[in-house]
């Protein structure tokens, strides 16, 4: 570790949907004391280092082009489980995968996840993950009870609410520029059942859309809309709401049975016949607006009667998992992902104008998602008091400068309208739109607390340049 790191570990690394690439020299430590070796090498050859999990950001936060990348996956162990309470200590290459189906048989469940059960928890508290419960539960880090943080100087301090406060505040959201997490513990929650009770319907248009999660919220322990971008005029904004809520033994006949890791784990293959590993090919000659917009309409049109059903914990969380390699359906460039976060006053006319501004330049998102959201702490937030709404775009060649006009714009509107963003997926956010929504002394906090804890700047992704870097 004393030279330049060897040519063979350099690899060419992609963000979630394989839309960015940078080359990085890749470690794979499984000690604190090999992340610290790293760093005193990458100080006396002059390299920037990044942190990496699972790689799941829609954007370039796992991406330290020409540096080096600590890859954290193998340091992946439970440390301590207390069935009893439900408080977990891990490192933080664990998985949400791990975690669920080590916690799940004894009755607890992550507080908080995201979509796919293959992020590591080390990267979701960088980024900060929200999942269908905010309105209720909050982000992840609202349910760490401590932490510990390796500094790139060599020191390692141990964070909580109320210890070490402002970095805990801080490295929570921080992209992982302040330090490396090296333990985590985090408060579970307890369930009953391994199903969810859900119900699903249609809401016509935006106004109803947005009015359903705002009404629904309250009564349920889940929420997600699905919107369907491609849907224009009346119809604009239109799409399903999913609701979910924890069953008690009593509406369980058999919890032991639902709890059991087997009976989450999701299918390999589609009806029972086709592989999924293949779906993707099959998925992608309707990646074009026509063929986009048939497949909405066909699920706008299959859920005009409302259902309700139970599934599982894992079916109902984990959708980014039932394809495998889903995001290849969306061609050679990959797709992207614009996540806004409207206050609830102001949503409805923000949406409405970026929705019809995409129909109007001939780019329509190909998969909506709104979500309900309330305020947190965090240094570096994206939560509002409102709703998000995640939209998936395709990049083509030939459409890639209009697309980035486009999200240029959508910022616009956003910021315009009270909003705010969340740094795990847009890959166009400037420093001045930054500095627009964090405010000035949230920026100023940060970058204090940044030259504090890595005083040689030795800690950088290309997100952390193309957003902070820039700015100064």
């Amino acid at each position: 570790m004393d030279t330049l790191p060897p040519l063979q570990t350099l690899l060419r690394l992609s963000n979630f949907g394989r839309s960015l690439y940078a080359p990085g020299y890749t470690y794979q430590p499984v000690s604190v004391e090999e992340i610290e070796q790293i760093f005193k090498t990458a100080r006396r050859q002059g390299l920037t280092v990044g942190l990496r999990g699972a790689g799941k950001s829609y954007n370039d936060a796992a991406l330290n082009g020409g540096g080096i990348v600590i890859d954290l996956r193998r340091m992946n162990r439970i440390l301590d489980w207390n069935p009893e309470t439900g408080v977990v200590r891990l490192e933080p290459g664990v998985t949400i995968q791990q975690l669920w189906q080590h916690i799940l048989p004894d009755g607890w469940w992550p507080p908080v996840v995201s979509g796919t059960m293959t992020t590591t928890l080390g990267g979701c508290l960088a980024m900060n993950i929200h999942g269908k419960n905010n309105f209720r539960m909050g982000t992840l880090g609202e349910h760490v009870l401590e932490f510990t943080l390796l500094l790139p100087t060599g020191l390692e301090i141990l964070c909580g609410p109320k210890k070490n406060r402002d970095l805990f505040y801080a490295a929570i959201g921080g992209l992982g520029m302040l330090g490396v997490f090296t333990t985590i513990t985090l408060q579970m929650k307890k369930i009953r059942s391994g199903l969810l009770q859900v119900r699903a319907w249609n809401v016509p248009n935006l106004a109803a859309h947005l009015n359903a999660l705002e009404a629904g919220a309250p009564a349920h322990d889940y929420i997600v809309g699905w919107l369907d971008a491609t849907a224009r005029r009346a119809g604009l904004g239109r799409g399903q709401i999913h609701t979910a809520d924890y069953l008690t033994e009593e509406q369980d006949p058999r919890p032991q049975h639902s709890l059991r890791v087997e009976y989450q784990t999701l299918p390999s293959t589609f009806f029972g016949l086709v592989p999924k590993s293949l779906l993707h090919y099959f998925m992608a000659p309707f990646m074009n607006n026509p063929g986009t917009r048939a497949v909405n309409t066909a699920k706008y049109l299959l859920g005009l009667t409302a259902r309700s059903y139970r599934q599982t914990h894992a079916a109902f969380h984990f959708l980014l998992d039932y394809i495998p390699d889903w995001e290849l359906a969306y061609g050679r460039n990959g797709l992207i992902q614009y996540q806004s976060f409207l206050p609830k006053e102001t949503a409805r006319d923000a949406w409405t104008e970026m929705l019809t501004l995409s129909h109007r330049r001939g780019l329509p998102s190909y998969l909506g998602v709104t979500k309900r959201h309330r305020p947190d702490e965090f240094l570096l937030s994206h939560a509002v008091d409102g709703f998000s709404l995640a939209l998936d775009f395709k990049v083509t060649d030939r459409k890639r400068a209009r697309l980035a006009q486009l999200l240029q714009d959508f910022d616009r509107i956003v910021l315009e309208a009270g909003g705010r963003f969340y740094f795990a997926k847009n890959s166009e956010t400037t420093p001045q739109t930054a500095r627009h929504f964090l405010g000035q002394e949230a920026m100023a906090k940060f970058k204090a607390l940044k030259k504090r804890c890595d005083p040689h700047n030795l800690l950088e992704s290309d997100l952390y340049r193309r957003v902070f870097e820039e700015d100064e």
